[in-house]
């Protein structure tokens, strides 16, 4: 069993979770159902499933969480581009959150071509 508190891109994950939580306190109040529970839940969706994915035992299983993870990588990037749109976020607050999503993606793709290669030795 893998300690997914020690992996790079669990951290980083976790730590956009708390910057989109943050950032999200300022949106409408009318969209505290809609927007952004959906952009928190996508959010918590990528530590959350790389967190689970470390738990299984064989590595194909913990690919799939990997995978997941990526899909909510992508639906934060989308959200984070309509919330621009929106005029929910201001001024820097756009680029800075989604240079993390990046950094965050680009870790996860890194964890997932790691895995995939030793996947692929076994």
């Amino acid at each position: 069993m893998r300690d997914y508190k020690k992996i790079r891109a669990y951290q980083l994950a976790s730590a956009l979770v708390f910057e989109i939580y943050k950032l999200t306190k300022k949106f409408p109040p009318e969209e505290m159902y809609g927007f952004t529970s959906q952009l928190r839940r996508a959010a918590l969706s990528v530590a959350a499933n790389i967190a689970e994915g470390a738990s299984r035992k064989h590595k194909k299983g913990y690919l799939q969480f990997l995978y997941i993870a990526r899909g909510s990588v992508s639906e934060v990037e989308c959200l984070l581009s309509l919330a621009t749109q929106l005029g929910y976020l201001q001024g820097n607050e756009s680029p800075e959150i989604c240079n993390r999503r990046d950094e965050v993606a680009r870790t996860l793709f890194g964890l997932i071509c790691s895995v995939e290669g030793e996947t692929q030795r076994s």
